[in-house]
């Protein structure tokens, strides 16, 4: 099975392909006993608590994705959704778990995605024994990045994302200054440290800025049943370079 593609456009810092087959795998790391669902700290914005998705909207309006037992399960068609507050750099903790009944394998496996700012996502998939290339691996920066280890843990079992975000930054003639930087862990385990982006995430394309504002977070429908809990964020304006 081919997990990759050798057709795309070029990374000029690595050398690799978009999407590359052939770019060496991140090493399996056990992220230990971890666990999770503690309650946030005292400044942060709740974007999900387990009972409202009042924070959130759809592509037509109000969030239609299933609220069950304290979580939120993607609603397989009814598109994406996004906070309705807007964000420049934060700390985001968000919890995940892939589907329990295994279908499908590489990037058709528990797929879903992170977007922050709407446009750069840090990717959400099953890779537990299930490789797929590189740059879209767990935790990958998609299409840029792949993550410095694999630290998925089992079908069903809830995992955790703790980011923390630099916004990009232009000068008046739209000239880019300073890129995004994003430090990641999952499930407790460094996969980005300070990480600067090469632009807005894509699929098969070579990615690039566009200058922006804040934006809101999004969470992507991707037609699995990716279930989602404990979601809140801080405002980080130490990091503000105005």
């Amino acid at each position: 099975m081919a997990l990759g593609y050798d057709d795309t456009p070029i990374l000029a810092d690595s050398g690799y392909h978009v999407h590359d087959g052939n770019r060496p795998q991140p090493p399996v790391v056990v992220s230990g006993t971890e666990s999770f669902g503690d309650l946030p700290p005292s400044d942060a914005i709740v974007l999900f608590n387990g009972a409202s998705l009042a924070a959130w909207s759809g592509g037509n309006g109000a969030a239609e994705w299933k609220i069950e037992n304290g979580t939120m399960e993607v609603v397989p068609k009814t598109g994406d959704i996004t906070t309705l507050e807007s964000f420049g750099n934060i700390q985001l903790h968000i919890e995940w778990m892939s589907p329990i009944e295994v279908k499908g394998d590489g990037q058709g496996r528990g797929n879903s995605g992170v977007f922050l700012m709407d446009r750069y996502e840090i990717q959400v998939l099953d890779c537990y024994n299930n490789p797929t290339y590189a740059d879209g691996t767990t935790g990958g920066i998609y299409g840029q990045y792949p993550p410095l280890v694999n630290a998925c843990r089992r079908p069903g079992e809830w995992q955790a994302y703790d980011i923390l975000w630099e916004v990009p930054h232009w000068n008046e003639e739209g000239s880019l200054i300073s890129p995004a930087y994003i430090t990641v862990l999952h499930n407790g385990v460094l996969l980005h440290h300070h990480k600067a982006l090469q632009g807005a995430t894509g699929h098969r394309n070579i990615p690039g800025y566009t200058p922006h504002g804040d934006a809101p977070i999004r969470l992507q429908d991707h037609g699995d049943l990716v279930r989602y809990r404990n979601i809140w964020v801080r405002r980080l304006k130490d990091y503000d370079h105005s």
